[in-house]
């Protein structure tokens, strides 16, 4: 039993060595990048990078905020509209080629904005023009000047307009079917829209017929009959989840948002590459500093403290990398931070056992009173600081607290490293202790 965890730990940490390797690095004649998985598995494809993703303020970019108007949206379908606009903003980043986008939505006062992050990118200008674009939704049905080879191919025959447009359509809502109960999408369009789509309907029985935005297919559902009414289903193997943005995304184009540019700052990436190596160095400073200290003071368990440190930095950085965590400079900070908070950990442990064996015990009985009274310690500690941290990264949004991207990327970085020299403190620094101290 005890071949196999050590041959578990031998193969967890060889994993987590390939994935903290640096980019590009030359052993020889040899260049080694980090670990890369790509393999089928049940069908489906994994495929995985381990590579640093860096933000705006360390890649170097541009930080872009438009101002929504939403003078013309109705209060209950404010959220709708403000969510597909920003997910088509995202859908055009991204077709734009931008690696690691940030695009939120952000409330100040009675205003909303997107704010719109762009790491790496140079045309700054053309990136605006792609973003504030209105978003444009449209029916289009088969052009019967294209020849079908074969049923693959008809989605590419789907390109003659239909006259059908995003402003025919009143709602866009997600039901659920009476018979399956399974999700729906239902479409309840205006009297001009609806004599249209009686029309597409019509002309299009048992062919399909693509719902489209700003040229991205979004559904091409198969019409059964013509649909005289005024309303339609869209049927699929839908989750509710994907019924829901379905729905979404077609209210995008019946209630679009016209947004303007209020704010653009544009980072070089000189200022990001300074700013990497500065962080660099002092987190290189800081460590050693710390490694010292715990050696000079502790002796032996110093010893073991400082390599439960590096296994602990070791596996931080491949969390970041397996999320991946998009790091900025605050949380390269919160990441150094959460050094001491593991540090605080092994001092508190030692510190009790010093405690136990000043009163006259062993050390094994010392060690193993000192650790379980520390644990406790430790973690009201730890979960006082992962508290904080959830309360400024915001996940639920909440307008009253921090909504910003490198405030949310410290909270970030510090709970990961919290957790993590949790997990260090308790199991790492223990198995360490009982493996290699020797009184």
């Amino acid at each position: 039993m005890k071949i196999l965890k050590t041959l578990f730990l031998i193969s967890v940490t060889v994993f987590i060595i390939l994935i903290d390797l640096p980019e590009n690095l030359k052993i020889g004649k040899y260049v080694i990048n980090p670990l890369s998985l790509d393999f089928p598995i049940f069908g489906l494809r994994v495929k995985k990078d381990f590579k640093t993703k860096l933000g705006l303020d360390l890649k170097g970019g541009s930080h872009l905020v438009f101002e929504a108007d939403t003078k013309k949206i109705k209060p209950e379908d404010l959220q709708d509209a403000l969510s597909s606009s920003r997910d088509i903003i995202e859908k055009r980043v991204n077709f734009f080629g931008v690696s690691e986008p940030s695009v939120q939505t952000l409330k100040s006062g009675n205003n909303y904005r997107i704010s719109v992050d762009l790491p790496g990118i140079e045309n700054v200008s053309e990136a605006i023009g792609l973003i504030g674009r209105t978003a444009l939704l449209t029916f289009k049905e088969q052009d019967p000047q294209q020849n079908v080879a074969s049923a693959s191919s008809v989605l590419s025959t789907l390109t003659k307009d239909t006259g059908l447009t995003g402003k025919h359509i009143k709602k866009s809502s997600v039901t659920f079917d009476s018979q399956t109960g399974k999700p729906q999408v239902a479409l309840t369009f205006s009297t001009e829209g609806g004599k249209l789509f009686a029309d597409v309907t019509k002309r299009n029985i048992g062919k399909p017929v693509a719902i489209v935005i700003d040229n991205f297919l979004i559904s091409a559902p198969t019409v059964q009959q013509a649909i005289l009414d005024g309303s339609a289903v869209i049927t699929g193997d839908f989750t509710v989840e994907d019924a829901k943005k379905l729905a979404i995304a077609i209210n995008s184009g019946a209630l679009p948002l016209s947004i303007n540019l209020v704010e653009q700052k544009n980072i070089g990436p000189t200022l990001g590459k300074i700013e990497v190596q500065k962080s660099v160095y002092a987190g290189a400073i800081g460590l050693f500093a710390v490694l010292v200290f715990m050696i000079l003071y502790y002796g032996k368990l110093g010893m073991i403290a400082s390599l439960a440190l590096i296994i602990y930095g070791l596996i931080s950085f491949a969390i970041f990398r397996t999320i991946p965590v998009v790091l900025t400079l605050p949380g390269v900070a919160g990441f150094i931070l959460s050094i001491g908070m593991a540090v605080d950990s092994n001092i508190l442990i030692f510190e009790r056992i010093k405690e136990e064996m000043r009163r006259g015990k062993e050390f094994d009985i010392a060690f193993r009173l000192g650790f379980g009274r520390a644990i406790d310690t430790i973690k009201d500690a730890n979960i006082t600081t992962l508290t904080v941290a959830f309360i400024l990264f915001n996940p639920l949004n909440w307008e009253f607290l921090p909504q910003f991207g490198m405030v949310r990327g410290f909270a970030l970085t510090l709970a990961i490293g919290v957790a993590t020299s949790l997990f260090t403190g308790v199991v790492i620094t223990k198995r360490l202790i009982e493996v290699f101290y020797k009184k």
